[in-house]
């Protein structure tokens, strides 16, 4: 039987449970293994989109100043006294602009999405900071007051399961329908693999991008909210250290950097996988700063294997000429 990369990661996961477990028993408590899940969470619902956007051959490296955007946004209706269900619902609007402002961005200069959502990053990262600043919210005490049924919404439960563990299913099993299901997909792994080949086939090519931005600002809205429901304040650094792990998550689960393949259950069971080597490490007593750096390292270790792989007759090749030299020169 061939084993699939899913597989594997689902037995990876199940080994660093019991790896962790051994170092501290608190590991392998179920409870513990569910509830903490809301920790790190956030990590998911932002990988998902953002692996689709890597598959059409792009990248947004703004989701952090995204979610923080809208964190701060939510606090600032929420201080004006707006109804809690408007507010949401405008802060999902916010993100929705901010990934159509990339699209529209990377559409009509043609410049690499890397360098626009670079831009972007500091673009909404410094509109959070001034909307943080006319707010009085300045630090890190954000803006706090929302209401008890708003706060316990990260801490409710769904048939024993945490409410943003379901929200992560649920928003996993979306993604997974349209790109894997559906035409969309079809035509977003075409547009990956050759934009060309798309454009003559008549596809989207020019809108598929604001789909994937747009779907990328929603998910930064929506964990946003999380974020704000779980934490009690509305703060503009909320999303600065999802980025890095997201990323991590959406190229270990098998999205190639270059474009054109990638998984969606590859990416939730990857996010699982980042989020309980973060709580692990910190269960161990390993600093947030390790933390990181492994985080950092394993996304290294994984773009350098996936190219070794897409170059594989070339390694090939050179490690038969090595071997050839070392045999000619005994």
């Amino acid at each position: 039987m061939k084993l699939n990369w899913e597989f594997a990661l689902l037995l990876l996961l199940v080994l660093e449970i019991l790896l962790f477990g051994a170092l501290n028993p608190r590991m392998l408590d179920v409870n513990m293994l569910l509830f903490s899940t809301s920790d790190f969470i956030c990590i998911g619902i932002v990988a998902l989109p953002l692996t689709l956007v890597i598959i059409s051959g792009g990248i947004d490296i703004s989701l952090g100043s995204t979610i923080g955007l809208c964190a701060i946004a939510l606090g600032v209706m929420m201080q004006a006294g707006w109804p809690m269900s408007i507010a949401i619902m405008l802060t999902l609007l916010l993100g929705l602009l901010c990934g159509l402002v990339n699209a529209a961005l990377i559409h009509y200069t043609g410049i690499s999405p890397l360098v626009i959502t670079l831009g972007t990053l500091y673009l909404y990262g410094g509109g959070a900071l001034l909307l943080s600043g006319m707010a009085g919210a300045t630090g890190y005490e954000g803006i706090s007051g929302f209401p008890d049924s708003f706060t316990a919404f990260a801490n409710l439960t769904l048939l024993g399961l945490p409410i943003p563990l379901v929200l992560f299913a649920v928003v996993t099993l979306f993604f997974w329908l349209i790109t894997h299901r559906a035409r969309f997909g079809r035509h977003l792994f075409l547009l990956g693999q050759n934009p060309r080949a798309a454009r003559y086939a008549a596809l989207s090519v020019n809108g598929m991008p604001y789909a994937l931005y747009g779907l990328v600002g929603v998910a930064s809205a929506i964990a946003a909210v999380v974020l704000v429901s779980y934490f009690g304040s509305a703060r503009s650094d909320l999303g600065r250290d999802l980025l890095m792990p997201a990323l991590t998550a959406a190229v270990l689960g098998g999205a190639n950097i270059y474009g054109g393949s990638g998984s969606v259950l590859g990416t939730a069971l990857a996010a699982l996988l980042v989020g309980y080597l973060q709580q692990g490490l910190q269960m161990v007593g390993i600093p947030n700063q390790v933390s990181s750096a492994l985080s950092g390292a394993l996304l290294v270790v994984v773009v350098m294997g996936r190219s070794l792989s897409l170059h594989r007759e070339w390694v090939r090749m050179t490690w038969r000429r090595v071997l050839s030299r070392k045999t000619i020169g005994a």
